[in-house]
């Protein structure tokens, strides 16, 4: 069983573990106006999957907005940020902060996305939500950079992310993309 860590004290994380080059499951996450949205899988571009606790903390927040801020310079990608917030309070939010370069998506319902990516949080006072997390996928739905931050209350490595990001959305096109 993976873990992580809350304020130091280890915390184990259930669900299936998914690594990089692995396909991206598809699941269905609620969007703030309780229609679905589908993230994972083969979409035609890259996917952004940010994976938040909650967006009522200042660390999810500020990592919310930064990835708003970053999602409007990414061509050719989605952006998803994913915690087990009911789907009013994400649209709160976002109207609060001015989110809008990004999609949120609850896991309330059956907590498919957390079990099927392998981030929720088994133990813990922060049981049955999910771990804080970055999934990037690219266009043929495979991950390509994958992120459990060993500390929930401790911001993703944006720098990592952000590169990976960009590598994801490079086109590749004949041989294997090792075209000179």
């Amino acid at each position: 069983m993976a873990t992580t860590n809350l304020k130091g004290n280890l915390v184990n994380i259930a669900g299936n573990e998914v690594n990089v080059g692995d396909l991206a499951p598809i699941v269905k996450v609620v969007a703030k106006d309780l229609s679905e949205i589908e993230i994972g899988g083969a979409q035609g571009k890259a996917q952004i999957i940010v994976v938040v606790p909650s967006l009522d903390t200042p660390v999810c927040a500020a990592e919310t907005r930064r990835f708003n801020v970053e999602a409007a310079k990414v061509e050719n990608a989605s952006v998803t940020v994913v915690s087990m917030d009911l789907p009013f309070a994400m649209g709160r939010f976002c109207t609060t902060e001015g989110i809008e370069n990004l999609a949120v998506g609850s896991d309330f319902r059956n907590k498919d996305f957390a079990n099927a990516y392998g981030v929720l949080l088994a133990d813990g006072p922060l049981a049955g939500v999910t771990a804080r997390a970055i999934f990037i996928l690219d266009a043929s739905g495979k991950i390509a950079y994958k992120e459990i931050c060993s500390e929930i209350t401790e911001e993703p490595n944006y720098d990592a992310a952000l590169a990976a990001i960009k590598e994801a959305t490079v086109a590749k096109s004949c041989c294997g993309g090792s075209c000179s």
